[in-house]
């Protein structure tokens, strides 16, 4: 290579070596915007500037620095010194061109390490992990039962067939903890061992939450003892551990576990039986 080549290869060396530095300025830019509140406008021109400064270092790396082909060279005889030899040799293991090429290298993983960095930043847009909230609810151990008004439910609320809905004290407005109290006689129930204490003096209390897509269950049928959905029927049989028995639905509503204290305050002993909501919920 003659002095004039090496000196037109090190002049693009550096040309795209600004190109890949442009672009990570940009991409460092286009972070501190977006953690800062945001542009649209700075956003889209720091996002142009990266991608732009990548692509034109590439585009001269290419066209300026690798061997450009093809090449021909007439020749008759190839008689070659011990030096050409060692040259040819040298040229052929690359010696030399990792070295002039390690600037490059370099600034197009800043380039590419910056405007990832900033790629990252869109992630808090996403908002909080939801974590395990969708697994539980407001509902614990102790918290008294009221209506909609927030106003205490007690034992003698209800008569044997009729349902009410009911809420944990001072959470009236979460969806999640909505729960259907029906009250059946007594001698109708035969519940599992895990769930005998569940249901005293025939309270029983279930999600109001449809396991399907997640609609109010909000209708009692006395005669069938059956909460239905309303938007797609799915019909839940109460005495039987509120299991589908109709309906799209193919899980059972989950229930509160409850008791009766002194002057028939009801309280819940718990957390719902099973996660509320459809099943698409509790997926993984």
């Amino acid at each position: 290579m003659s002095a004039g080549d090496e000196k037109h290869e090190r002049r693009a060396e550096r040309r795209a070596a600004l190109a890949f530095l442009v672009a990570a300025a940009a991409a460092v830019g286009l972070g501190f915007v977006y953690a800062g509140g945001g542009n649209p406008q700075a956003e889209g021109l720091l996002l142009a500037v990266a991608l732009g400064g990548i692509g034109v270092g590439l585009v001269i790396w290419a066209n300026k620095l690798l061997p450009q082909g093809p090449v021909e060279e007439q020749r008759e005889d190839l008689p070659t010194t011990e030096e050409e030899r060692e040259a040819f040799e040298e040229d052929l293991r690359g010696a030399g061109l990792v070295k002039r090429r390690t600037l490059l290298a370099r600034t197009l993983g800043l380039a590419v390490l910056a405007l990832g960095g900033a790629a990252v930043f869109p992630i808090r847009s996403l908002g909080p992990s939801p974590g395990k909230s969708l697994k539980k609810t407001a509902w614990k151990p102790g918290m008294k039962l009221v209506d909609e008004h927030d106003k205490e439910v007690k034992a003698d609320t209800l008569s044997v067939g009729e349902s009410i809905t009911v809420f944990p004290e001072g959470h009236t407005k979460d969806a999640d903890t909505q729960a259907v109290m029906v009250r059946v006689a007594e001698n109708q129930l035969h519940p599992s061992e895990e769930r005998h204490e569940w249901s005293p003096e025939g309270l029983l209390v279930y999600s109001k939450v449809c396991t399907h897509a997640g609609c109010p269950v909000g209708l009692y049928q006395v005669d069938t003892h059956q909460l239905i959905c309303p938007c797609h029927q799915s019909a839940f049989n109460v005495l039987e551990e509120a299991k589908p028995v109709f309906g799209p639905a193919t899980r059972k509503l989950p229930q509160l576990p409850i008791e009766v204290g002194e002057n028939g305050e009801l309280t819940a002993t718990g957390d719902f039986s099973e996660p509320v909501g459809p099943a698409f919920w509790n997926l993984g």
